[in-house]
């Protein structure tokens, strides 16, 4: 589950000093790492994620792929492990950047890269990538659609989008924005049903869309801990009624699609 960086063969003082360093670097939302005998108990239990994930994409082997807001390169490195030729992320926030660098000192050298960018700073109607993630993303932008439309152009005609985002319960094409905050967030611009999701898509130029996974997420899945010390999941729900946020609305619940460019 974790990803293993070296071995736990230092000695105590210098296992020390690289917990102190990597501890500097907190919050760590994604994870978990060991490095050096070093365990990182990120805020995420990302590998519950990708065991979610890795089932239901097309084989990485040899593929060349794009992880958009991909925080300290954890699923991107967890891609390599699947065989991908190369994995390029991007993630505009620094802080994850400097993660991936510090994790990357120890590491021997492996073809992913996380660079301090937004989808939307790379070329154009690139068509570069076999496989693009997005991966709780499209909830944070003002204009999914946009969105959606620049992972089209960064595919390469047939390549594979992997999209997970939050959805709301419901069959009808309807999609909502929270008046200020969202399970205390408050850059969450579109909640959209799976059935509007699936339209987007469609406008968007993607086919053949598979709702491979649907999970409400768990204070197991995603939680405070030394390593992201802050705020989590339990106090964005309601006290009384985990099923809610605590503004009231739909508990976070998360869907998995998997289509293809036309």
């Amino acid at each position: 589950d974790a990803i293993v960086v070296g071995d736990d063969g230092l000695t105590t003082a210098a296992g020390t000093q690289i917990r102190e360093a990597l501890l500097r670097l907190v919050p760590w939302r994604k994870g978990p790492f060991r490095v050096h005998g070093v365990d990182i108990d990120s805020e995420w239990r990302s590998n519950l994620k990708w065991d979610r994930v890795r089932g239901a994409i097309s084989p990485l082997d040899d593929r060349v792929v794009l992880d958009v807001g991909c925080g300290n390169g954890y699923y991107a490195l967890r891609m390599r492990g699947l065989g991908a030729h190369v994995v390029i992320g991007v993630d505009p926030t620094l802080q994850h950047v400097v993660q991936f660098l510090a994790l990357r000192h120890f590491m021997t050298r492996q073809p992913v890269q996380v660079l301090p960018l937004r989808l939307e700073e790379l070329p154009g109607d690139s068509a570069a990538f076999d496989t693009v993630f997005s991966m709780g993303v499209l909830y944070h932008r003002r204009e999914p659609e946009r969105h959606l439309a620049e992972l089209h152009a960064a595919l390469r005609p047939g390549g594979e989008l992997v999209l997970e985002t939050l959805i709301l319960p419901g069959s009808g094409p309807v999609a909502r924005t929270p008046d200020e905050r969202y399970a205390r967030m408050r850059n969450v611009w579109h909640l959209p049903t799976g059935s509007m999701l699936e339209a987007w898509l469609e406008r968007c130029g993607f086919a053949d869309a598979v709702l491979e996974d649907v999970s409400v997420t768990s204070t197991d899945e995603q939680r405070r801990t030394e390593w992201m010390p802050f705020e989590s999941l339990a106090e964005a729900l309601h006290p009384e009624d985990p099923a809610l946020t605590v503004e009231g609305w739909p508990a976070p619940r998360r869907a998995l699609y998997v289509c293809r460019k036309t």
